[in-house]
């Protein structure tokens, strides 16, 4: 296998950033959901409620400048608040904190989603502990720091697709090639240039995967769907990708080599069954 595509989500929910090479932390690529969109009430937002935050295109500079852009509105640069008061903040179960990033962005944000809305940074001293088989830590991900899934693993679901499906649909970090379809679920230690990760879970998906990114609405039922037919997971829910912890920072590049140790069969899961034809998926 052989790193094709590196992509951090610098604010969680927004489009994804296309790298060449990515320094990797032990919360995942450099700046990666280092941003959260909140309600009033520090309560996140995310697609699965706010389908337009995917038109949100995010860049980053080194100089702490956070820029954005979206249809229809103004662009606006955010020099990012690194010290300011913590606000505590809600994200799924957990009870976090962020530093708010001012009233003009919140108007921004607000402007592009159509509810009221703040945007807040993860303080330096973020030391969120994230579960799954090795725990580890992120920013504001859902879960662990790093997510990767194969490139044959997207082609055996678009096999079953009336449309294709890209890969911005399912929002992965690390995009990979060279091996069967869906190998990345057996995957339990592996190495990507300097970098060493280790297996966490599964990625279950939601309702983010009926969101187009190009136009930040909802488009399903696929791929859900399908993946109700050939993706359950033992927990009853749905799987597509997997989620890891980072085990020894480093540099990835596009074209790095993946080598890595994979589970037995009788632990590997869950097995891919064939493609279905179009027709037969709806």
């Amino acid at each position: 296998m052989r790193v094709t595509a590196l992509y951090s989500y610098t604010v969680k929910g927004a489009a994804g950033i296309a790298h060449e090479a990515a320094d990797v932390g032990p919360a995942g690529l450099a700046g990666d959901r280092q941003f959260l969109v909140t309600d009033t009430d520090g309560v996140y937002r995310t697609q699965r409620a706010d389908p337009r935050l995917a038109l949100i295109r995010p860049a980053w500079a080194d100089d702490g400048v956070l820029a954005l852009a979206a249809p229809d509105v103004e662009p606006i640069a955010v020099s990012v608040d690194r010290a300011g008061p913590r606000r505590p903040i809600v994200l799924f179960k957990h009870h976090l904190t962020g530093i708010d990033q001012g009233d003009a962005v919140a108007e921004w944000v607000s402007a592009v989603l159509g509810r009221p809305s703040r945007l807040v940074a993860a303080p330096p001293e973020h030391d969120r502990v994230t579960d799954g088989a090795i725990p580890g830590t992120a920013g504001y991900a859902d879960s662990s720091a790093v997510h990767l899934i194969a490139e044959e693993s997207l082609a055996d679901l678009n096999a079953r697709l009336d449309a294709p499906l890209p890969m911005a649909r399912f929002r992965p970090n690390i995009v990979v090639a060279g091996a069967p379809a869906y190998a990345e679920d057996a995957l339990r230690r592996l190495r990507v240039g300097d970098v060493e990760l280790g297996w966490t879970k599964l990625a279950a998906r939601c309702a983010v995967t009926l969101v187009d990114p190009a136009t930040g609405r909802r488009a399903g039922p696929e791929p859900l769907r399908a993946f109700a037919r050939y993706r359950r997971d033992p927990t009853g829910g749905v799987v597509f990708g997997t989620k890891f912890a980072v085990l020894r920072s480093g540099r990835v590049r596009v074209g790095d080599p993946v080598s890595g140790a994979a589970a037995s069969p009788a632990t590997a899961a869950p097995a891919a069954s064939p493609p279905a034809t179009p027709a037969a998926a709806g």
